[in-house]
């Protein structure tokens, strides 16, 4: 027996399995273990659609707050603001002043302006429209998988689907109360406004109607605690949560919860300046179009920081907190499709694919041993060794196992007893050919080798297609297959070949290779 370069690669690669998949097999508490996907250990499944045409009317609004900030640090009046859908005209008092406010709009990309008198009319290009839904739709996609990261769920899986469709798998929600304060931090929009109340026409709120508001450039919102308490602010927010850089849970002088909020250099900018403008005046705290509190304003507030206080638990403030610093999304999303899986149906999942496993495992350990001897032996050797490493591996880089993945190592199997199979019948053709057992070992090798990757190298091509442009269930199964077939060359053209070589003296000295390859020799060689 001799020890060679290629058993001791085969012993690295098997202590590395074990090292690795005991976590997630003997249920270890420390160590990384195998995370198992949706459908294994139960979830919610979430469908949602995004609204982009509203994404245009915010990307409007935006920037007609844009120019009022702009006319406000040039001293330039502006009469009112009218808005459509996907247009505002600003009419101005001095049509000396329309020049100026028109040279700085058409400095912002993707807006078109018309200018008739004293008025100017905004809007956007199609390619700006265009590109203004597409971001929509990306940043939600950004947005809910950072509130989710940041929610406490392991490996939640949020995927673009189609043109505006969002897939929200989160693995592990088990009771009513978790799907419900994971859905409501998915659709809420966190978007913070900071909102003059117009104090000129403020005691008319009750009486007034949103059309008539409109005309002056308001809207009625109401109070986020009692809905009978109205609020007449100015359309056009003094600033939003775009400018907004940090977010944490604080307590006031009752230990009730409430939000601290930090403005950027910008921001911060921009308040201090209103501030200072508007003392004896109120300033509404808007987020989700809903007033949280209204302050009056008694001097410049500098430093670009706020509170948002309201009626809400240490959990539901936690839960703001994390949709306000994983920034607002730019257009609302809906459910279109929402789907529970129980962790009872997941275990009847896992129980299901471990009997295939299994059965499928033992008929092929019993197929190798009866038609191969001990080179079968050794085969089914190198696949435990193999489904070790595949589990070691996901375990390591944290990979969800889903079902689809499990058929994935499933079909494995068979794959890795067949590059064994391919290498013992061109060693049993040289044995045939009465060439020594330690020629026809190498050569049976050599012939299979090119056989056994051009096989694997189509098989790992079409799982990199799988995974670039499937969905996660399907990507599930490439990982498993593509880390199974990786796994397989290591043990059948590697280890197998080193297991061979430490036994060369005895296989050579004996030459009993019925015992060995499961084949009687040819009588005078």
């Amino acid at each position: 027996m001799k020890l060679n370069f290629r058993l001791i690669i085969l012993a690295f690669a098997t202590v590395f399995g074990l090292i690795f998949s005991a976590p997630s097999l003997l249920q270890l508490e420390s160590g990384k273990k195998v995370t198992l996907g949706l459908d294994l250990q139960g979830g919610l499944h979430m469908l949602l659609g995004v609204k982009t045409e509203e994404a245009i009317t915010s990307r409007i609004k935006s920037i007609s707050a844009s120019v009022k900030n702009f006319s406000d640090k040039k001293d330039i009046l502006i009469e009112s603001f009218s808005f459509s859908e996907d247009s505002v005209t600003i009419t101005f008092l001095d049509k000396d002043d329309v020049k100026n406010v028109k040279d700085y709009i058409s400095e912002i990309k993707g807006s078109v302006v018309v200018v008739e008198d004293t008025k100017i009319s905004i809007s956007l290009t199609p390619e700006e429209v265009l590109a203004t839904g597409e971001q929509a739709v990306s940043q939600a996609v950004e947005t809910i998988r950072n509130r989710l990261d940041q929610f406490g769920l392991s490996e939640p899986s949020v995927t673009r689907q189609g043109k505006d469709k969002i897939l929200v798998e989160l693995a592990g929600i088990k009771t009513v109360e978790e799907e419900q304060r994971a859905r409501e931090l998915i659709s809420r929009a966190a978007k913070l406004q900071l909102m003059a109340v117009d104090e000129d026409r403020a005691g008319r709120v009750y009486t007034m109607s949103d059309s008539e508001a409109a005309t002056y450039g308001d809207v009625i919102l109401e109070d986020t605690t009692n809905p009978q308490i109205k609020y007449l602010v100015r359309e056009i927010p003094i600033l939003d949560g775009g400018m907004l850089t940090d977010a944490h849970v604080g307590f006031d002088q009752n230990n009730r919860p409430l939000i601290n909020f930090t403005l950027n250099a910008e921001g911060a900018e921009i308040f201090g300046d209103f501030t200072a403008a508007s003392v004896g005046k109120r300033l509404a705290v808007v987020l989700d179009g809903k007033v949280y509190s209204a302050p009056n304003i008694n001097e410049r507030i500098g430093g670009g920081s706020g509170q948002i206080s309201g009626s809400y638990t240490v959990t539901e403030a936690k839960d703001l907190v994390i949709a306000l610093r994983s920034g607002s999304l730019l257009a609302p999303i809906y459910v279109m499709e929402k789907r529970s899986v129980g962790p009872s149906l997941g275990a009847d999942s896992i129980r299901a694919a471990l009997l295939a496993l299994v059965s499928g495992f033992g008929l092929v350990i019993l197929f190798m041993m009866f038609y191969y001897g001990l080179a079968g032996v050794i085969a089914n050797l190198a696949v435990v060794i193999n489904l070790f490493i595949i589990l070691g591996t996901i375990s390591l880089l944290g990979a969800t196992l889903t079902l689809p993945g499990m058929a994935g190592i499933v079909l494995h199997i068979g794959l890795a007893v067949d590059s064994n199979i391919i290498i013992n019948e061109r060693i049993r053709e040289g044995l045939r050919a009465g060439v020594p057992a330690s020629r026809a070992i190498s050569e049976g090798y050599k012939k299979a080798m090119r056989a056994i990757l051009d096989s694997n190298i189509t098989q790992l091509l079409a799982c990199t297609i799988l995974y670039v442009y499937g969905t996660g269930a399907i990507k599930g199964f490439a990982v498993t297959l593509s880390l199974g077939l990786l796994a397989s060359m290591l043990t059948a053209i590697v280890g197998t070949y080193g297991i061979y070589q430490f036994f060369m003296g005895r296989i050579e000295k004996n030459k009993n290779y019925t015992l060995w390859f499961g084949m009687s020799r040819r009588k005078g060689v």
